[in-house]
């Protein structure tokens, strides 16, 4: 089973052992306030709405190491993505170890990455530095090498520019505030900006927003860059075990 935890939806759904869809996806908003346990239960609640799967992969935002969460940015929040933080909610998520508790609520083996590290499983070649940015609440991103994943790295949170993170620079509620073409533009400049940091050998732009960038700016990027379909969110559960360090 593979289970893509989103800021605005969580969805599920079982693939076979080569990443195909054989279940109807199910989904639910994701419910605010979220402390972990309410999570666990949501994807309990929605595993039991589909056939039985021999395992399960969940992808959620933010800093996963080793299935254990270091931080979450949406889920500490009070109603969802850009509203208060509660610090009780900082400090129940802090060091949650969500792969123990999923494995014990479902009686499955797990595997916990950050949501985009499924997505860019999902696509990726496997030959030379490929890396996936995602675009929907906010950003994701993964790295893989050579079809390893590499250690994650939060770029969402790092400083672009006013004062501003990438989360809230390119995310959902910048889109709609400028309207397309102008965030297109922020976006090739995001991409031009982390070209040099990364020099990778191609580019994926997935999420859910990667198909609202304009024609125009998606030909500026570059043919390094590709945009590829948002089911890669789900998709890459099956093929995630195989790519991610132990």
């Amino acid at each position: 089973m593979s289970v893509d935890c989103g800021g605005g939806g969580i969805k599920a759904s079982v693939l076979d052992a080569e990443g195909t869809i054989c279940s109807r996806a199910v989904r639910t908003p994701t419910p605010y306030p979220l402390p972990p346990m309410k999570l666990v239960e949501t994807i309990a609640g929605l595993a039991e709405q589909l056939p039985r799967a021999e395992r399960v992969t969940v992808g959620m935002p933010g800093m996963i190491r080793h299935g254990v969460v270091v931080a979450t940015p949406h889920y500490i929040t009070k109603d969802g993505p850009r509203s208060k933080v509660l610090p009780e909610l900082a400090e129940a998520w802090h060091r949650f170890d969500m792969g123990a508790a999923i494995a014990q609520r479902l009686g499955l083996p797990s595997l916990i990455l950050n949501d985009a590290e499924v997505a860019g499983a999902g696509v990726v070649t496997g030959h030379g530095l490929e890396m996936i940015i995602t675009l929907g609440t906010g950003l994701g991103n993964a790295v893989f090498d050579n079809g390893v994943l590499a250690p994650h790295v939060e770029v969402s949170q790092g400083p672009v520019r006013w004062g501003l993170t990438y989360d809230d620079y390119i995310g959902e509620h910048e889109r709609l505030r400028l309207g397309d073409a102008h965030w297109s533009r922020r976006v090739r400049r995001v991409v031009d900006g982390l070209r040099p940091m990364y020099l990778w050998d191609r580019l994926y732009l997935g999420g859910g927003n990667s198909r609202r960038i304009t024609a125009l700016q998606l030909t500026r990027m570059g043919d390094d860059v590709v945009v590829v379909p948002n089911e890669a969110g789900m998709t890459g559960g099956a093929r995630c075990w195989t790519m991610a360090r132990p």
